[in-house]
């Protein structure tokens, strides 16, 4: 079977967008895409959107894609629609890699796009909450609240009004790392400040300011141990990927080596190598034939900076209980022993939801072609990808884990 290739990728810049709509977004970044791969839209055999909340703040539940994409001058091709929380932007790039093994496409495009900046905070808010089971939402608190019981919670601690359910369930999480390995408020907060620092030199992340660990401990209070520099921001942007058989130029065509899906919801919270993250990451990993310290950079799904702590240690970068120690001890920064979310990560690039997996492969097809800049890491030829969304039970409901080899020297 021939190796499926990234041939371009494609972004916006993560942030505020006034006035720009998802269309707008989308249109940027696929034809970012297509230049990078020297190709015309013309050339494009089948298009995968990507798209979150676009049903929930702006009524248009169907034919996104299409409606998206009109501006592009594609010929009469399959656009598919996706959505799978904030694993979306991955599942389409699987979707169009199924396409061009299967022989379906030569070039299929992936593209993701989400406005979320622009909508009322009841629409925000409600279209978090379709991202957990809606029938069980009571249930689902009271698991969430035993998790973690052990560790004590500041009686000042304060919270923010308005939040995200899953600010509450990645507080829960940091709490259950806290309880079970002793992590602490530091470590999540050295997270933090690093892929702050990263974001730096990443012109297209949504902040580039530089945070300290205290400066981030200090931070406004969302729910204990969490503050707002250890969260994703709500964010506007689109990100383009096109896989292609074959490419104009080999020598900046990377190749994809392992791309697994998995679903959530039957973990019982015990044995965290069951969780679905590591089995599904351990799949990739045969796939590929390669080894987790094969790996020399990585992008893992910080939607806080737990989620980083988390992923790092499910992907089997560090032994279990010292994701944030090593960060704490530099190992996941630039310059450190594995890199991790050189972009500055969810927290600091951004999070549209249906750009962000999207974005990820943008950031390490850009570290594997040696065009990264400052933020470049030295020698870089492997690379993995780890995009989560959704709740099911008490593990995300979908984790996607992609392997990426660097283009033929």
């Amino acid at each position: 079977m021939t190796t499926p290739l990234v041939t371009g990728v494609g972004m916006t810049r993560f942030g505020r967008h006034r006035g720009e709509s998802v269309a707008s977004l989308a249109l940027a970044a696929a034809r970012d895409a297509l230049s990078d791969a020297s190709l015309e839209a013309h050339d494009v055999d089948v298009v995968v959107f990507a798209n979150a909340t676009w049903g929930a703040m702006g009524g248009q539940h169907g034919i996104r894609g299409q409606l998206a994409l009109t501006g592009l001058g594609l010929r009469p091709i399959p656009i598919i629609n996706v959505e799978n929380a904030c694993c979306s932007a991955t599942t389409a790039m699987q979707v169009a890699t199924a396409y061009v093994q299967s022989g379906m496409a030569t070039t299929a495009l992936a593209v993701g796009s989400e406005v979320m900046t622009q909508a009322p905070l009841e629409e925000l808010l409600a279209a978090f909450e379709g991202s957990w089971n809606v029938d069980d939402r009571d249930q689902t608190i009271e698991r969430l609240t035993v998790w973690g019981k052990d560790t004590v919670i500041p009686t000042d601690a304060e919270e923010l009004a308005n939040r995200t359910v899953f600010m509450d369930i990645y507080a829960a999480f940091a709490r259950d790392h806290m309880a079970r390995y002793g992590s602490t408020r530091e470590q999540l907060a050295a997270v933090s400040a690093k892929n702050h620092i990263h974001s730096v030199h990443n012109p297209r992340a949504q902040y580039q300011k530089p945070f300290t660990v205290d400066e981030v401990l200090a931070g406004r209070a969302v729910v204990w141990p969490l503050t707002i520099p250890m969260c994703s921001p709500v964010s506007d942007g689109a990100a383009a990927a096109v896989i292609s058989s074959n490419a104009r130029d080999p020598k900046r065509a990377v190749r994809i080596l392992a791309q697994r899906i998995g679903h959530g919801g039957n973990w019982d919270g015990v044995d965290v190598t069951q969780h679905v993250s590591p089995r599904t990451a351990e799949l990739a990993y045969s796939d590929a034939g390669v080894a987790p310290s094969d790996i020399d950079v990585a992008e893992v799904h910080d939607a806080t900076a737990v989620g980083e702590i988390q992923q790092v240690e499910h992907m089997g970068l560090v032994p279990y209980g010292e994701g944030g120690l090593a960060a704490m001890r530099g190992e996941t920064a630039l310059g450190g022993r594995i890199p991790v979310n050189p972009s500055g990560g969810l927290e600091s690039r951004g999070h549209p939801i249906g750009a962000t997996g999207l974005a990820q492969i943008f950031e390490l097809v850009t570290q594997l072609r040696g065009e990264a800049g400052a933020r470049q890491v030295e020698g870089a030829t492997l690379a993995l990808a780890e995009n989560s969304g959704g709740l099911v039970g008490v593990e995300e409901a979908a984790v996607a884990v992609t392997i990426l080899e660097s283009p033929e020297r």
